[in-house]
């Protein structure tokens, strides 16, 4: 990699490090670092549910939904592309996808305005509209947030991170305060205000780049090339939450969108660590885009490494849903309905990560048509499989239906990946990320199996920890040359990587 990373020398932090060590040390300090704050968002979800009902946290899964799946809309990728172009004046360059990012910011607050007040029509919970319009404006606060991209097409982590760490962290605080305090959902919505504005007062200080306004028309035309197949991709996320969303709403009420909303955000936890993996290493992906063979190593590893944690997660909060539900939330507080939800949801979200990171390369090269097909694609098989299902036939099928759509997205990102990458081998790629999590699966059901009373809190623990370890070594021995070779780069050791493998 020695010409590429003279090449690429003036845009990346190496401080004498080669692009590959930047990558991997990156990836893998920045993962664990993002791991922690990750845990403190998906913890305050599942505290915060400990002090409401699941009607309350229904509100909050009316609002969440709604604004995060309408936040799909506002995705164009302006970071991305900052991260990809690789013009002469940087800070022109920055000021210019700024200013792009808050026109773009500006028309999704009006679309807010005139969504909100409908789709509470439509749901028939009016006291969504004015928590909602106050957390759009977190939105707008966190455009400010614009100057991590510099750290980040720098691959400069540490004050990037630092930075994005205040908003978990002080809506943590915020959050669980006010909720132990009683104040309802009102708690979340009011962490999520003090998040953005630390975050935000923090990054314009710090930036490396004044801010300022630069509007420039063919900026704004490979901005839109760049962009409009994520709108796309986000209008078909938006599709799929929304349906979701007012379908169970019409049939089960707060308590069915409160059961909806917990499993996601609790399997949403895996997805996030995986796009924690993919995010770092794509200054370095864009930096080798014309170079396949380091891109295929670059996939391949980092979706192993991703897979590590991510499928024995799903699997795991799968095999774990009941005593989620009887342990860990209320009783009496109408959670029953969230264990089949789990149970599917984890699976999908297990198999979800089996080339989760496909689309970082196609960005890359700039191809971000196949996204929007990809997207199109599942929205489509949404709609004929598990929204009929929930209508018709109640959550089991719903869980079941959204493992149907998931098998068609799994299908699509191996179609897409086989076409970038010739080698790619998905049978092979699937079954060594599975491996780890059989050992693990097989002493939990043998341990229940030998259970002669009932289950209690203690029972749960001890599988738990059983399953982890034994994962934890399962794992340690089928890739102990991949997380040897980690654990060289961490050291900074520049002897050459073993080869990509599936």
């Amino acid at each position: 990699m020695t010409d590429t990373e003279s090449r690429f020398g003036g845009r990346i932090a190496l401080r004498g490090r080669s692009l590959r060590v930047v990558a991997a040390q990156g990836a893998i300090v920045n993962g664990i670092y993002q791991v922690l704050l990750i845990t403190v968002g998906m913890l305050r979800g599942v505290v915060v549910a400990a002090f409401l009902t699941a009607e309350e946290y229904g509100v909050w899964g009316l609002l969440f939904i709604t604004l995060t799946t309408l936040m799909f809309l506002k995705q164009f990728g302006v970071g991305d592309k900052f991260v990809q172009q690789g013009e002469d004046d940087q800070e022109a360059a920055f000021q210019k996808a700024f200013t792009f990012e808050l026109i773009s910011t500006a028309a999704f607050l009006v679309l807010i305005a005139v969504c909100l007040p409908l789709l509470a029509l439509m749901y028939g919970q009016s006291e969504i509209v004015l928590p909602g319009l106050l957390m759009s404006l977190g939105l707008l606060i966190s455009s400010f947030q614009s100057p991590l991209w510099i750290y980040f097409r720098r691959m400069d982590f540490v004050p990037q991170r630092v930075i994005q760490a205040l908003d978990p962290v002080v809506g943590f605080v915020v959050t669980v305060a006010l909720a132990v305090a009683g104040a309802g959902y009102w708690s979340l919505v009011a962490g999520v205000l003090a998040g953005a504005i630390a975050a935000s007062s923090a990054a314009v200080i710090m930036s490396p780049y004044k801010l300022g306004l630069r509007f420039e028309r063919r900026s704004v035309r490979e901005y839109f090339a760049f962009s409009w197949p994520l709108v796309v991709a986000g209008g078909s996320t938006l599709v799929i939450a929304q349906g979701s969303v007012i379908a169970t709403e019409a049939r089960y009420g707060l308590a069915g969108v409160g059961a909806i909303s917990l499993a996601s955000t609790i399997v949403a936890y895996s997805d996030r660590v995986d796009s924690v993996v993919t995010s770092t290493i794509y200054p370095a992906i864009c930096a080798v885009r014309d170079r396949t063979d380091l891109l295929y190593e670059a996939f391949i590893k980092s979706n192993r490494l991703s897979l590590i944690w991510g499928l024995p997660f799903g699997v795991g909060v799968s095999l774990f849903a009941a005593d989620i539900v009887d342990f860990v939330l209320p009783a009496n507080a109408g959670w029953a309905s969230a264990e089949v939800l789990l149970q599917v949801f984890g699976i999908s979200a297990a198999l979800a990560h089996i080339g989760f990171n496909w689309g970082a390369f196609y960005l890359a090269r700039g191809q971000t048509r196949p996204i929007a097909v990809w997207s199109s694609v599942t929205m489509v098989s949404f709609l004929l499989v598990p929204l009929p299902l929930l209508i018709f036939s109640g959550f089991t099928a719903f869980a079941f239906g959204i493992a149907v759509m998931s098998a068609v997205s799994l299908a699509l990102r191996t179609y897409y990946l086989a076409r970038i990458f010739e080698g790619y081998a998905f049978v092979r790629h699937a079954a060594r990320a599975m491996l780890p999590t059989v050992p693990a699966v097989a002493v939990v059901i043998g341990l229940r199996l030998a259970e002669s009373s009932d289950r209690t809190l203690g029972l749960a623990i001890t599988e738990v920890v059983a399953y982890g370890i034994v994962a934890g070594i399962a794992t340690l021995l089928i890739e102990r040359r991949l997380l040897g070779e980690v654990v060289g780069y961490l050291r900074n050791r520049s002897a050459g990587p073993a080869p990509a493998s599936v």
